[in-house]
């Protein structure tokens, strides 16, 4: 036995300078000699939101509201301190970051609403000659005489603040003529490049506390005047050749109507061109700016070459991370580019997608199956097609050697794989007859009101699969029979075999005139954006890694997931165990797909097997079919030699390894189960019925098998035609989920002007409750 089973066995970080953490004020008016760097004319931005990771040098712009408190007198500190952290932590990646800033005048007015309350009561006190003191009053103060008073206690608190991080601040007062004066501009411009190349935040707000002269309205010259804030930013940081710039607000981004109205949306992506389709609202509670006048200085900078985002920085449940999700590429907010995509956005694909998809649900029964009938068609005649798209993603993906094997292997479509497929299509194709529509249950209510509860579609579902082109047509096939909407989601190492079997699926659909109702996004959407489309998706389904499916559900705020994060699945073998089907069984489990979820992971076996012929016997069958052992703790305490032990109990290998461990008998196999096992599939393998039976009532799992492999954990083995997935759920559905789980239910009562008032004490009628025969294949 011993010689056996010895046999199996983000940008780097900067260097800072030299320098004490330090601030330093700064109004741009002496005399510089320094070179004049020209802003770029026509600079490229960012086309995409994935490409903002690459951005260095970033403009930070921080509007009124954000800024100051909901009393207008003060600022909101804990807001400003995680924004201060997050502008932190990519200034020590390396970028270059500037922070334009209001705040001055809020801050002013509680600093001198303070001195005149402070002053007026001390007056009172050495003049009224009473102990009460009169109601004091607030004159209303003058914005100016408020910026002089706030700028220095303002521009203290991010010294403070950024000093925590052991960053330098320095700070720049600009008016409008700093821009319009040539000598002024290359003071502003030679100041910023080197506190930039000292590795210190310039914080620039407009000096306030003056008015300064009326200048020609620059904007009919192609160059933004500095109006406000949002101008300032815009102008710096062109001016600058920032790469992005961030203005953060009170609202989530920019809207295609008011905030608040009936029917506003959020609009993710703004082109040039777009404006005719906004409607504005008015400005913020603070601030002399507005979303319009953002949007105006957005577009400016990025005519300039500067990427623009503008997204919410008051809102608790993202302002700790809203600046660091943008540089990440996050969906956070309206990301304004000059490149539109050739096709239609993910938003826009789940509205025809849901349009369609209402379509399709009142189809009859009988032309659902005739589109699944007509896509399990197309993947036998055009097999050829779909195998040579097949095999381009292999070798694309053999030559990068990203994907480790088990995945590589999922990745694979064969003739046999598309007749299998067919076959289990053709099967759901007559059971979608039986699905949408039916009636489960009619009530009696009263007379003359009839309740009935009838099986409808969920509306629209999210699959996100990785490596499994074949889920594809699957999926699709679920989705047509069920009426629902579906988007999917391919990994890309199967792009080009997932566009070929989305086109024939749209095919198929083309003959009753819902080709829309199934989307693959092809966009560069990431996972996580995708779970945040709450309002647009109602279930997600994912397929794939064990990674995955944590991910999605860590990911998805408000939305339902129908999925298994693990597949880590046991077979026992039990003393009365017939060594015929357990090396069978074994072999199967684990050998036939080792890359599915429901193959063996853990072998358990009682331990009255181990020193007998048995044991021996599946030692040597998992040895000749290349099976890599890792000994459970207590397996390994009963061997002097013993492979590897196992790092987890937990582990799902998805590959040609497992787990061994011994147990004492059923009730320990049962108990190690629910410790260590994912509720997936569990295996017990004994000629004892009574053990049997005893096994399958106490293991809690969603799918549990006597004497047959784990394998038949699937939706085609079961007759349900095809799966979207294997369930742990608790709730809903559990094991493999065909048509069923993909179906809800709606409540249909029918009466003739009954009110609720009439069942009343002094009402006239009388509650019923009788149950009515539903008719075999009853349907609405």
């Amino acid at each position: 036995m011993f010689a056996r089973l010895a046999l199996c066995s983000q940008l780097p970080s900067r260097t800072r300078r030299g320098h004490d953490v330090c601030a330093a004020s700064i109004i741009i008016r002496t005399f510089s000699q320094a070179k004049f760097s020209l802003p770029r004319p026509h600079g490229k931005s960012f086309a995409h939101r994935s490409e903002l990771k690459q951005a260095k040098r970033i403009v930070v712009k921080l509007g009124s509201a954000v800024v100051t408190r909901g009393d207008e007198c003060g600022l909101a500190l804990g807001r400003l301190a995680s924004i201060v952290e997050q502008v932190a932590v990519l200034q020590n990646q390396g970028r270059e970051m500037m922070i334009v800033t209001s705040g001055a005048v809020a801050f002013g007015k509680q600093r001198l609403r303070h001195e005149i309350l402070l002053s007026q009561s001390v007056r009172q006190a050495l003049h009224s000659g009473q102990n009460q003191l009169k109601e004091m009053s607030v004159p209303v103060l003058e914005a100016r005489a408020c910026a002089a008073a706030g700028q220095s206690g303002l521009m203290a608190l991010y010294e403070a603040m950024f000093t925590q991080y052991s960053i330098c601040t320095a700070q720049i007062l600009v008016t409008n003529l700093d821009f319009h004066d040539e000598q002024k501009r290359r003071n502003l411009n030679s100041t910023l490049h080197e506190l930039l190349r000292m590795n210190i935040v310039p914080i620039i707000n407009t000096n306030d506390a003056v008015v300064p002269p009326p200048v020609p309205n620059s904007d009919l010259q192609g160059v933004i005047s500095i109006k406000d804030n949002d101008s300032l930013a815009a102008r710096l940081a062109v001016e600058m050749k920032a790469d992005l710039l961030i203005a953060l607000s009170d609202v989530q981004g920019l809207y295609d109507s008011p905030p608040g109205t009936d029917d506003a949306k959020l609009i993710d992506i703004f082109y040039p061109g777009d404006q005719q389709s906004v409607t504005y609202g008015t400005k913020s509670r603070v601030g002399i700016g507005g979303m319009e006048a953002k949007v105006k200085a957005a577009l400016w900078a990025l005519q300039g070459g500067t990427s623009v985002v503008i997204a919410n920085g008051t809102d608790p449940k993202v302002t700790g991370h809203v600046i660091t999700d943008i540089v990440e590429g996050k969906k956070v907010g309206t990301f304004f580019s000059e490149v539109k995509p050739a096709g239609p956005t993910v938003e826009q694909q789940t509205e025809m997608a849901r349009h369609a998809g209402r379509t399709l649900a009142s189809l009859l029964p009988e032309q659902r199956e005739e589109i699944i009938c007509c896509l399990a068609e197309l993947l036998t005649e055009r097999k050829e097609e779909i195998l040579t798209a097949n095999r381009k993603d292999m070798e694309l993906a053999s030559a990068t050697g990203f994907l480790p094997q088990p995945l590589i292997n999922r990745l694979s479509l064969s003739t046999s794989k598309l007749n299998s497929l067919a076959i289990g299509l053709r099967q759901l194709a007559v059971a979608s007859r039986d699905s949408v529509g039916r009636v489960l249950r009619r009530t009696r209510v009263a007379n003359n009101l009839e309740l009935e509860q009838i099986t409808v579609p969920i509306g629209v579902l999210l699959v996100i699969f990785e490596s499994r082109p074949d889920c594809l047509p699957q999926v699709s096939a679920l989705a047509i029979a069920s009426g629902n909407a579906l988007l999917l989601k391919g990994g890309k190492e199967a792009s080009n075999t997932n566009k070929i079997l989305h086109q024939l699926t749209q095919e198929a659909l083309s003959i009753h005139g819902v080709s829309d109702a199934i989307q693959l996004v092809s966009t560069r959407e990431e996972v996580e954006d995708l779970c945040r489309l709450d309002k647009m998706i109602d279930l997600i389904i994912p397929r794939g890694s064990s990674q995955l499916v944590r991910d999605i559900q860590r990911a998805a705020k408000g939305i339902p997931v129908l999925g298994h994060s693990e597949g880590v699945c046991h077979v026992y073998i039990d003393a009365d165990a017939s060594i015929d089907k357990a090396l069978d069984i074994v072999k199967d489990s684990k050998c036939d797909y080792p890359a599915a979820c429901n193959a063996m992971e853990t072998l358990l076996i009682h331990r009255d097997l181990l020193r007998t012929p048995m044991f021996d016997q599946i030692i040597d069958m998992l040895r000749q079919e290349h099976v890599k052992i890792h000994a459970g703790p207590r397996f390994a305490s009963y061997l002097t030699f013993s492979p590897s032990e196992v790092k987890s109990l937990r582990t799902e290998y998805g590959d040609l390894e497992c787990c061994i461990e011994v147990v004492d008998g059923m009730q320990d196999a049962v108990d190690h189960i629910h410790k260590y096992g994912s509720s997936h599939t569990d295996v017990i393998v004994t000629e004892n019925e009574e053990t049997a039976e005893q096994f399958l009532q106490q293991v809690d799992s969603a799918c549990v098998f006597w004497n047959a492999s784990s394998r038949f954990a699937d939706g085609y083995r079961f007759g349900l035609g095809a799966e979207v997935g294997i369930s742990t759920a608790r709730i809903h559905a559990r094991g493999p989920v065909g048509l069923e789980g993909l179906l809800t239910t709606k409540w249909v009562l029918r009466g003739e002007g009954q009110t609720v008032s009439d069942f009343s004490e002094q009402g006239s009628m009388k509650y019923l409750h009788e149950n009515i025969p539903v008719p075999q294949g009853g349907f609405r």
